[in-house]
């Protein structure tokens, strides 16, 4: 039972007391704690108690604080796979509590039943090398079409990076899928895509990473790649922006990576998401990614002169920034000498030799500025529990009460001035998140002009973004980072710089609907029309999850 498909909690509940289930498994990420603390306590007050396990990011961030409010609860720390066999075994008696894989838990269990005693407790997880099943059940599937949702699909777990800001302890070490292990699971998935040929037959890899390490990774990606292409799927993934140009390797190895880019392209990859999230070399470093900001510029060109199409996350403000990285943030997302246009008659050798030639960038810019290619600008850093770049900001004393919602802690900016600025741009990006979403989610289930003409509007947004950030960087540069009793004075300024803004995105904004209007199949325009109507008629800079709304 998913709740993105219309379930509500009385919908669950009414189905456990149908079934009276021995077993309830209940997964949750970010943004839906409250959610899981209320079907938790309703569960907790039934007769006859069943097993509960929790799994998902956001709970293994929230463990011991579920373990705390929940004694009997199971925390599943890792893939569900393991866990999910183990646990049978344990309600059969064949295996005792503390060899169920994976779990975090607070007691010992004998039986069906969990004894609370002294700390909570800790199983080992499975490595993802060892599981050999990774695909979904299909059993949604055909829903979330009706919903106009898409398909996902892993074929690797795990990541070969450890940024600072990612809590990644239960995401485990890179592994991948073999490639011949996907026929059977994209033939089950085409057979339900038949059902609905309004869809976009496009497959979403889920993957953190989907080259990985390995010695064979290139040909392994090939290899998926084929697999996927002969079932006529076209599809989407991520991976990290060094597997695209890495300076302390040779011109071989750039050649070598940008064939494979450029036939992943022409087997089917629609876009791929990069995480650059910043062109600062002392950010990138803080942010512990193992790239500079030569490499990440150097990275885009390649791309793009490769024709791969690609979105990339970037974070502007993190709590540790001083005032002259934020102004070369600000620099690095208006570059125009970074996407370069499609080069498809030239070989790769000429571009990975050309990307680092003055005159070759300027004949070949696009002039279109980086922030483009941003999928949401104006990010702020979110200190996640357990992360390493939330200790540092803990060690200057900046951090605050923890918000199990969204698994994080609040904190302070060490620069205040960058901290307002911080806060009006989240509220910009809370205001205008339902309309960007709505078309990130049309472009994702369409193809051809109407998915371009999605892409475009979209781009609106992000030039209102990017001039937003340039004129209170203005404002910035103004004021003095002492006293503080200046706070509101930016603040304020903050408030009506947004509120002029809006108006004239409002103005914008209707000219890009009427185009859709005339573009789009009627039920989606009709879908966006509805957003837009909803957006342009608030009037508030409410937060979205800035609060945990269960007081836990």
């Amino acid at each position: 039972m998913d709740m993105q498909l219309g379930v509500t909690r009385e919908d669950i509940l009414a189905r456990v007391d149908g079934w009276t289930p021995d077993i309830i498994g209940v997964s949750a990420t970010f943004g839906q704690h409250d959610l899981m603390i209320h079907l938790l306590d309703a569960i907790r007050e039934r007769a006859d108690q069943p097993l509960v396990v929790a799994g998902g990011s956001l709970t293994v961030r929230n463990e011991r604080l579920l373990l705390a409010r929940y004694p009997h609860l199971l925390v599943a720390r890792g893939a569900g796979e393991p866990t999910t066999q183990d646990l049978l075994a344990y309600w059969h008696g064949d295996l005792t509590l503390d060899r169920v894989r994976g779990i975090g838990y607070h007691g010992r269990g004998h039986g069906t039943r969990i004894h609370t005693i002294g700390r909570p407790r800790r199983t080992a997880t499975v490595a993802n090398r060892s599981q050999t099943d990774i695909w979904p059940e299909l059993d949604l599937l055909a829903d979330t079409f009706r919903h106009k949702g898409v398909a996902q699909l892993e074929t690797s777990r795990g990541c070969t990076s450890y940024c600072s800001f990612c809590p990644r302890g239960h995401k485990g070490i890179w592994a991948g899928a073999a490639p011949e292990a996907l026929p059977w699971i994209l033939t089950a998935i085409g057979h339900v895509f038949g059902l609905h040929p309004d869809i976009s037959r496009t497959l979403y890899l889920v993957d953190e990473e989907f080259i990985g390490r390995d010695p064979a990774a290139v040909p392994r990606a090939l290899a998926v790649a084929d697999v996927l292409h002969s079932h006529r799927f076209a599809w989407e993934t991520s991976c990290r922006i060094d597997q695209v140009v890495r300076l302390d390797q040779d011109r071989a190895w750039h050649v070598e990576r940008g064939q494979m880019w450029r036939a992943l392209v022409n087997r089917g990859l629609r876009r791929c998401l990069f995480g650059v999230e910043s062109g600062v070399t002392s950010i990138l470093e803080r942010f512990n990614k193992n790239t500079t900001a030569e490499e990440n510029a150097l990275a885009i060109r390649t791309l793009s002169a490769l024709g791969v199409p690609t979105r990339f996350t970037y974070i502007t403000f993190d709590h540790l920034m001083d005032e002259a990285e934020l102004d070369a943030t600000y620099a690095f997302q208006g570059r125009t000498d970074l996407i370069l246009e499609p080069l498809p008659d030239l070989s790769v050798e000429e571009i990975v030799d050309g990307i680092t030639d003055d005159t070759f960038v300027a004949r070949h810019t696009t002039g279109k500025p980086f922030y483009h290619g941003i999928s949401y600008m104006l990010v702020s850093m979110e200190c996640l529990i357990g992360a390493a770049y939330t200790n540092k900001v803990a060690d200057k004393g900046l951090t605050g009460r923890t918000q199990p919602t969204m698994g994080r802690v609040d904190a302070d900016f060490a620069d205040w001035r960058i901290g307002v600025l911080s806060r009006w741009a989240q509220r910009w990006v809370d205001r205008n998140f339902a309309l960007d979403y709505t078309l990130k989610s049309l472009e994702k289930i369409m193809d051809d002009e109407p998915r371009q003409l999605v892409r475009s509007a979209r781009n609106v947004l992000k030039r209102a973004s990017y001039d937003l950030l340039g004129e209170m960087l203005g404002f910035l540069g103004s004021t003095t980072t002492s006293p503080a009793t200046q706070r509101d004075t930016l603040g304020d300024a903050c408030h009506a710089l947004v509120e002029a803004k809006i108006e004239e995105l409002r103005s914008e904004m209707s000219h890009v609907v009427s185009r859709l209007s005339r573009a789009l199949p009627t039920e989606r325009a009709a879908l966006f029309a509805r957003e837009h109507r909803r957006w342009a008629d608030a009037h508030t800079w409410q937060l979205i999850n800035a609060a945990d709304t269960c007081d836990t």
